[in-house]
């Protein structure tokens, strides 16, 4: 899927290109933009957190957190990661800095971690201090370990509450995703500390985990607060065919493998229902697979024709989505940078109302959209 070069250890000094500014106007529906170059010294960056400081942290799947600073990506990593299983879709993934940061200094990564049993998602959270992380400490694992590196979830969310979200992949094992006693194919909710909320929705519930929010998702690959509602949105990946976008609700079950508008990589059958009772439909389903990845709503004044939209990465089509909706119903969508950027795995709008994203391939890039 990446292109291969050779992996470096943390800490390794890398060089750190200056920004290139791209001349082409690119034209969209509704606001024209250049595409401007930051870094393109990254592998396989993952995810991004902007820092009341100005500064931008990255995280790298082989296990690096790095530092963009001043127009430039810093040259060594930052110290004090935990050891990550770095196989196959494993290793550093998302990273969210926690609601009172600017106070205590905390922030929380998503992680596979490996041990008897087998590889989990796992996630921990730090203080960041002068050249790294301090006291990293794991609050959540998502039981039980199993073998394998694939559908893994792992994105992180604070809700306006102060509530942390992380999400859950089914391993591909499709079935686990209807097993409440089973961590896989869950999104949960916790404390900031990891413990469980006495409100979520199957505390008390003989045979079913106490962090569950939400079941029945697949591989969970991007999170987002509405800016007004402060309610949760998610996209996730189908298997062939059947990619979803989704408001998340207590205790709602979303189907997986039970509803499907996808089918095997092999082309078999998964199932016939592409709804049921009790369960929840979809906003947008996408076939052929788009593989959404990362999910940012734009409120900033510099793309006035963007403002309200939702982007998501596109994997597979090789192309950043702009969603418009209608309240909490999908309207249309538009596709932009198709074909520029490989495998765009990370949007966040900046706090200077600019887009950011992050390309996640062994020459992986940090790159900026402007007005134009």
């Amino acid at each position: 899927m990446y292109r291969r070069r050779f992996v470096l250890a943390a800490g390794t000094t890398l060089v750190a290109p200056a920004v290139v500014r791209a001349q082409e106007i690119i034209r969209s529906a509704k606001g024209n933009y250049r595409l401007v170059t930051l870094s393109r010294d990254l592998e396989q960056p993952w995810s991004m957190a902007f820092l009341p400081d100005g500064r931008m942290l990255i995280t790298e799947r082989p296990g690096r957190l790095r530092v963009f600073a001043s127009g430039r990506l810093e040259r060594t990593a930052l110290s004090g990661l935990p050891k990550v299983h770095g196989r196959g879709q494993a290793g550093l993934l998302d990273i969210c800095l926690h609601p009172d940061f600017a106070r205590n200094r905390v922030l929380y990564l998503s992680y596979i971690s490996d041990g008897p049993g087998g590889p989990v998602t796992t996630a921990g959270r730090a203080e960041l201090g002068a050249g790294g992380l301090h006291g990293m400490t794991p609050i959540f694992e998502a039981l039980p370990r199993r073998s394998g590196s694939l559908n893994l979830g792992s994105r992180l969310l604070f809700d306006r509450a102060g509530l942390l979200y992380v999400t859950c992949g089914d391993r591909f094992q499709m079935n686990q995703a209807q097993d409440l006693a089973d961590l896989a194919g869950k999104i949960v909710r916790l404390r900031d500390d990891g413990s469980v909320p006495s409100d979520n929705p199957f505390v008390g519930r003989a045979g079913a985990r106490p962090e569950i929010f939400t079941w029945g998702n697949r591989n969970p690959q991007g999170l987002a607060l509405h800016p007004e509602t402060g309610k949760v949105w998610e996209v996730e990946h189908g298997p062939r065919g059947g990619d979803e976008l989704n408001i998340l609700k207590a205790g709602a079950n979303y189907g997986w493998p039970r509803v499907t508008w996808g089918v095997n990589y092999d082309g078999s059958k998964i199932t016939d229902n592409r709804s049921l009772p009790g369960m929840e439909d979809a906003l947008r389903t996408w076939v052929p697979s788009i593989s959404p990845c990362g999910l940012s709503f734009y409120t900033g004044d510099r793309f006035p024709g963007w403002k309200g939209s939702l982007f998501t990465g596109a994997l597979s089509a090789y192309a950043l989505f702009r969603i418009e909706l209608d309240g909490e119903r999908y309207r249309s969508e538009e596709r932009l940078l198709e074909g520029r950027l490989p495998y765009i795995r990370d949007v966040r709008q900046g706090p200077d109302g600019l887009i950011y994203l992050v390309t996640h391939s062994d020459d992986g890039g940090l790159f900026r959209l402007e007005p134009a």
